[in-house]
């Protein structure tokens, strides 16, 4: 940590050397009234998550993973022998293609036998005769497409691909294996979205916003989660209700089932220092805020957030009075000990 203040202060050094002080806002350090958070434990849960299973009995033919691989959605994991399957379909292909050329001699036929009644040269019951075979032959067509069809789906349902993105997390079967329909053959988790669930007091519940979004900490890790549900469903006992919030991680490596924490605002009040929400950033992986001393320096304090006040923010600090100035805008610029000038005195 001291290494980086030290670069980062010979850096704001040199970048004043090249241009001048840092242009910055200031807002000042106010007392208020302020609901302080409290701290909830939860857990992480993928909610997308499948266990694949076999739809047709046969012999696995290949498998196409192994546990922990990621696959990607469409992804062929395991094939199921369709030998037999392929020399149906072959065949079916094969008929159909005569029945085809039937139904269209069949039609040609009854169109000629249509004239020759209109002019009188058949009897009726000739007619009848080629229409009958007509229409024969269109249902033969159809029988065998249908046939056709339900045959590729059976050949379909012999490979078996992943249904989504996700991460192969248990694996059921092994080359070379029998397997029957619903036969459990991998287990997929879809590790990009996740969500978190709390049980928290109904007057905590009272002063959520579906769609806010908060920091919920898993880990060492913060992760920026909206929340999305409120469920009207509590513990009688405990007097509690869940709540859940969304999250995209992508890269955070996080685990099914691992424990969460969030803050969430207290019902009761009492007295903090306020700040404008955007007055507080990160650097070096903790919350700061920046002031600007007499000499127009700007310093660099670490703080806790305590809670939330519409727009406003409740920070504690070691060094924090009422009244300091303190940077609102420009303070993702600026650096520890480096000049600035303020430009909405």
């Amino acid at each position: 940590m001291i290494k980086k203040l030290i670069i980062t202060s010979v850096l704001a050094i040199s970048s004043f050397a090249m241009g001048g002080p840092s242009l910055v806002e200031t807002t000042k350090l106010t007392k208020g009234e302020v609901n302080p958070l409290q701290e909830f434990i939860g857990t992480l849960n993928f909610n997308k998550k499948s266990t694949l299973a076999a739809q047709n009995s046969g012999l696995v033919k290949f498998v196409n993973f192994e546990l922990g691989d990621k696959v990607k959605k469409g992804k062929v994991l395991v094939q199921i022998d369709s030998d037999v399957l392929n020399a149906q379909i072959k065949a079916v292909k094969a008929n159909l293609k005569v029945a085809k050329q039937k139904e269209k001699n069949s039609r040609k036929n009854y169109q000629r036998y249509k004239k020759l009644l209109n002019s009188k040269s058949i009897t009726q019951k000739e007619y009848d005769d080629a229409l009958l075979k007509s229409n024969s032959s269109i249902g033969d067509v159809k029988v065998l497409e249908a046939k056709l069809k339900e045959l590729k789906i059976q050949s379909n349902k012999k490979s078996i691909k992943a249904p989504f993105d996700g991460i192969i997390a248990k694996k059921s079967i092994n080359l070379g294996e029998w397997v029957n329909a619903g036969t459990p053959i991998a287990k997929i988790i879809n590790t990009y979205k996740a969500e978190f669930i709390f049980n928290v007091p109904l007057k905590v519940v009272n002063g959520l916003k579906k769609g806010d979004i908060y920091d919920i900490n898993v880990g060492n890790k913060n992760i920026k989660s909206e929340l999305s549900a409120i469920i009207p469903n509590g513990d009688k006992l405990t007097r509690t209700f869940p709540i859940k919030f969304i999250s995209d991680i992508k890269d955070s490596f996080v685990f099914d089932g691992q424990q969460a924490k969030v803050r969430l605002s207290k019902d009761s009040k009492k007295e903090g220092l306020l700040l404008p929400r955007d007055s507080v950033i990160k650097r070096f992986g903790q919350n700061v805020i920046f002031f600007i001393d007499d000499k127009m320096i700007a310093k660099m304090i670490p703080v806790q957030v305590v809670g939330y006040v519409n727009n406003n923010v409740a920070v504690s600090g070691k060094g924090l009075v009422p009244g300091m100035q303190i940077v609102l805008k420009g303070n993702e610029r600026i650096f520890p000990n480096s000049p600035v000038k303020i430009i909405n005195k």
